[in-house]
């Protein structure tokens, strides 16, 4: 399974969305360079006010581009780094990944995925109902979470738009993403 990175983003303060960057660069163990977010433990405020000792297994977000697309249709324009992610992908299927799946991005860098995104009230703080978009019921009524995935850097290395994402599937059985 492959894609590309569609957009890097970060932000050193703390605010919903992260502007564009022309790179990033994953420090390992960390997560981005310079982002709000980076760090061993927890940077998440309602993450930190929990138990700020908590490692951070939100070190790196990464965002489906496709995703603009299906909110756009429904009257919701999205761009990157709009979400707060840090590397908006291309062609892809993020959410379908297991827990520990390895992205290989670019000539040096390796995420581990960690989970998915647990979208807060702030999405409809950016746009009122966009919420109801990026989460919702399978038929089953089983929660649907598609604003991304979460993952930690296991090697670091600048990334950059165009660069390409193989992903390796961890060896046993597939384990699907949950929150983290």
């Amino acid at each position: 399974m492959s894609g590309i990175v569609a957009a890097v983003s970060s932000n050193g303060e703390y605010a919903f969305t992260k502007p564009n960057r022309d790179s990033i660069t994953l420090l390992a163990g960390l997560g981005v360079e310079g982002d709000v977010h980076a760090g061993v433990t927890v940077k998440h405020r309602s993450r930190v006010a929990q138990d700020p000792t908590q490692p951070n297994l939100r070190q790196v977000h990464l965002i489906h581009e496709e995703l603009f697309a299906e909110v756009g249709e429904e009257g919701f324009p999205v761009a990157p780094g709009e979400l707060g992610e840090n590397i908006t992908t291309r062609g892809i299927d993020l959410l379908g990944l297991s827990v520990g799946t390895l992205l290989r991005i670019g000539d040096e860098a390796v995420l581990e995925v960690t989970g998915l995104r647990n979208p807060c009230l702030q999405i409809d703080n950016f746009q009122e109902g966009l919420l109801k978009q990026v989460v919702g019921r399978d038929e089953a009524g089983n929660i649907v979470r598609k604003a991304g995935i979460m993952s930690i850097v296991k090697e670091g290395g600048t990334v950059r738009p165009g660069d390409a994402i193989r992903a390796e599937l961890p060896s046993g059985p597939h384990r699907a993403l949950e929150r983290v």
